[in-house]
């Protein structure tokens, strides 16, 4: 309230606008330093009468200094407070314009390193390509014994030389839709998808690998699911994919449910739930980054490129969907993504 009383009872002079007034007029010479300090005196001891005089006005009521030169003073220094501080925003608007070119060259050499690296992870990846269908054509013709009688030593040893073949081949074509999708080439075929035969399909795919793991991997589906709009080869990918990362990150003993629900008329959600490591919060975000995994034990330990999941995310918004992700550190992750279900009427879901 106080200040409220006193802010009312000062008088707006351009003197306020002016720091240090004293000093300049002592300067300039139109004071002595004895005046300034007899015109500070004063000024403390209106104050503690309750009044709240400028120093120009104690300097003025001692007949110290005339108006004329006060206020010619005052003015002086409002000139030259003005020119600083145009000086200062030339100044300042000169280095912003210097950062922002900076930032911009920046971003530029940025986006042409990420353009060189899309390029190199894709010629290389379609070089690999090549000799790898040669090397599966020969792998074939010897498993069939095409080329010749095999002993069972033999046959076992081309079986675990196709599952590699096979297992590189996967990784490659990761790669290569990697280069697409950092191009912004990933092309999204819309069309009627039949989500509960992709589920099953996905769920066979990959029940070996789960019960090599010793980890029970199955399918919960509503009764009724209609079609959904989507590209059907690119989320059977990310099924498998989802399923595949689940599968590797549960221990022996744990279970994995892929679970697709009808929400409403609108919209069917897809989830894939496992009881594994799962990721502290603070680190979910860190498993959609491109060659990343969470550290290089698990790299060592679980294998895999790290661009799983940060090609599903890239599929399922390429969707115009969003991925999720809910996870408990040592209980287990949940991934999950709506679809919309499909416009056309024409076509029947199947219920197998």
């Amino acid at each position: 309230m106080g200040h409220i009383i006193m802010t009312q009872q000062l008088r707006l002079t351009p003197e306020m606008l002016v720091p240090r007034l004293g000093e300049h007029l002592v300067r300039q010479g139109h004071i002595s330093e004895a005046a300034l300090q007899k015109a500070l005196d004063y000024q403390q001891e209106q104050i503690a009468l309750g009044n709240h005089p400028l120093l120009g006005q104690a300097l003025l009521d001692l007949k110290l200094i005339d108006k004329v030169t006060l206020d010619q003073a005052v003015t002086e220094q409002i000139i030259q407070l003005r020119g600083a501080l145009q000086a200062a925003n030339r100044s300042l608007e000169r280095r912003v314009q210097e950062r922002t070119a900076e930032l911009q060259e920046a971003l530029h050499r940025l986006s042409e390193l990420s353009q060189l690296k899309a390029n190199f992870v894709s010629n290389i990846s379609h070089e690999l390509r090549t000799p790898l269908t040669h090397i599966k054509g020969y792998v074939e013709l010897l498993v069939t014994e095409s080329l010749g009688p095999l002993t069972e030593e033999q046959r076992h040893a081309l079986q675990v030389s196709q599952q590699s073949t096979s297992r590189l081949e996967s990784l490659i074509e990761d790669l290569i839709m990697f280069s697409l999708t950092s191009r912004g080439e990933l092309a999204i075929k819309q069309e009627a998808v039949d989500i509960r035969r992709l589920a099953n399909l996905s769920i066979k795919a990959t029940a070996q690998k789960a019960e090599e793991r010793g980890v029970t991997a199955h399918a919960v589906l509503d009764e009724y699911l209609p079609l959904v709009q989507a590209d059907s080869q690119k989320i059977a990918w990310v099924l498998g994919q989802l399923l595949d990362n689940a599968i590797k990150f549960t221990p022996s003993g744990g279970r994995v449910v892929l679970r697709i629900q009808h929400e409403n008329d609108s919209l069917v959600t897809v989830s894939v739930t496992d009881t594994g490591i799962g990721i502290p919060p603070e680190r979910q975000e860190e498993v959609f980054e491109p060659f990343h995994q969470l550290d290089g034990s698990a790299t060592r330990r679980y294998g895999g490129t790290g661009l799983g999941l940060s090609l599903v995310r890239q599929i399922v918004e390429a969707h115009g969907s969003m991925l999720e992700v809910q996870s408990v550190e040592g209980r287990g992750s949940t991934f999950k993504f709506p679809l919309l279900v499909s416009t056309d009427a024409a076509k029947k879901p199947s219920r197998d």
